[in-house]
């Protein structure tokens, strides 16, 4: 916006916060299953966004998240979130849970 046509910051084509699941009782206790739609490029960011789709635990509908694209993640992998998730490349799970060295 203003009077410079080069300086300009291209905001309007980002894609968005990056966040991970809210943390839940489906966390806290087990695990969520989550699948990736879409590895897109963030205008702005070093690294890809991935967009994972889980089900709602409460409603009948589908929760998007933005996570950032780790290395090795591909679209149509299977993502788990939560205590008992196990040890692979995409899953998300609580530090204490993860053995030592990793």
């Amino acid at each position: 916006k203003g009077k410079s046509l080069i300086f300009t910051a291209k905001t309007r084509l980002r894609k968005g916060a990056v966040k991970l699941r809210v943390l839940d009782y489906t966390e806290r206790h087990g695990y969520a299953k989550g699948i990736v739609k879409q590895i897109m490029h963030d205008p702005g960011r070093g690294a890809p966004l991935a967009e994972v789709h889980f089900r709602n635990p409460y409603k009948y509908k589908l929760d998007k998240e933005l996570w950032v694209a780790v290395e090795g993640l591909y679209t149509g992998q299977f993502v788990y979130c939560g205590a008992k998730a196990r040890l692979e490349v995409g899953n998300v799970l609580p530090l204490g849970k993860m053995p030592e060295g990793t």
